[in-house]
């Protein structure tokens, strides 16, 4: 590939305060956050402290290439500093691009099912019951040593494959190119000791499965699935019920669901966490190139659907 990678850092006295990473994509006239197209997942930089991220915007309008970043957090001193470093130097916009749940923790979570209402906990003890017809059920939230985590992952791999994703072809295992990212991102984390994978196991059988990582006083849930064979005993809602309740028994703060808000998550929490898309077009060639195309995409799109 000839998709081009910039890394901007921001450095005093050779300390580094912010780091932020962005790709030019093979026929593609504009910068991008790092992995957002592929993944989907809110990205931001990396800094010590919000001032940070005035130079680091100064520099991104200095290259004078448009901007697409997606799902920033709404929240993120980033956007307050690229939104100032544009003023008398181009133009830039922002629009909501959807939100990520989470489950916000107090200690009461360490005993889940009391969060809920009886309706939702008879549904819970009914999936387990179900279950267990299908064998015994186990719980495991592993932090995996580095020589243990390769036939693991490929178990977490297989799970997600026997559900749906396996049949629209999404699943991690069929695609080669976030397959390898995600096997090396959970290397890395394996080595920092911060990874988690959490199965369920039914008769001695992985019947569901997550990815994430347990880092800052968070859980963060990147990857989740399960096999449609023990779909009638909803294991990834069982599942969820424990991963939550590890997550409260280590005195993290949060649980992130990360992807986007849907009707399974809303099951769990209304905490959602909003994100924004932002176009930016520096003054020159390229900026004004990037924004002509951009509105007569846009003009062509309205008259279509109109």
């Amino acid at each position: 590939s000839s998709d081009l990678l910039r890394v901007l850092v921001v450095e005093d006295g050779g300390e580094v305060l912010a780091v932020a990473p962005f790709v030019k994509r093979e026929g593609n006239s504009c910068l991008e956050m790092l992995g957002t197209s592929q993944l989907y997942e809110p990205s931001d930089a990396v800094f010590s402290m919000p001032e940070a991220l005035a130079p680091l915007a100064d520099a991104l309008i200095d290259l004078g290439i448009p901007l697409y970043l997606r799902r920033l957090p709404a929240t993120s001193p980033l956007v307050e500093a690229l939104s100032k470093a544009f003023r008398g130097r181009g133009l830039c916009f922002l629009r909501p691009d959807g939100s990520w749940p989470s489950v916000p923790l107090d200690p009461g979570w360490a005993e889940p099912e009391s969060k809920f209402n009886s309706k939702r906990r008879a549904y819970l003890r009914r999936a387990r019951r179900i279950a267990e017809e299908f064998g015994t059920v186990k719980f495991d939230v592993l932090t995996p040593p580095p020589a243990s985590l390769a036939p693991l992952l490929e178990e977490a791999f297989a799970v997600e494959a026997a559900g749906w994703k396996g049949e629209t072809g999404t699943a991690l295992a069929l695609d080669p190119v976030v397959g390898s990212f995600y096997r090396g991102y959970a290397k890395a984390a394996c080595e920092k000791g911060i990874l988690r994978l959490c199965f369920l196991r039914i008769g001695g059988r992985a019947a569901a499965m997550q990815l994430g990582v347990e880092t800052m006083g968070r859980l963060w849930l990147m990857k989740i699935g399960y096999d449609e064979q023990f779909a009638h005993a909803s294991p990834g809602q069982l599942l969820m019920l424990e991963s939550i309740r590890h997550a409260a028994g280590q005195g993290c703060r949060s649980v992130g669901l990360l992807g986007a808000m849907e009707p399974w998550k809303k099951q769990w929490t209304r905490e959602e966490n909003p994100s924004v898309a932002l176009r930016g077009y520096p003054f020159g060639w390229r900026g004004i190139s990037r924004l002509t195309g951009d509105v007569a995409r846009t003009a062509w799109s309205k008259c279509g659907n109109a």
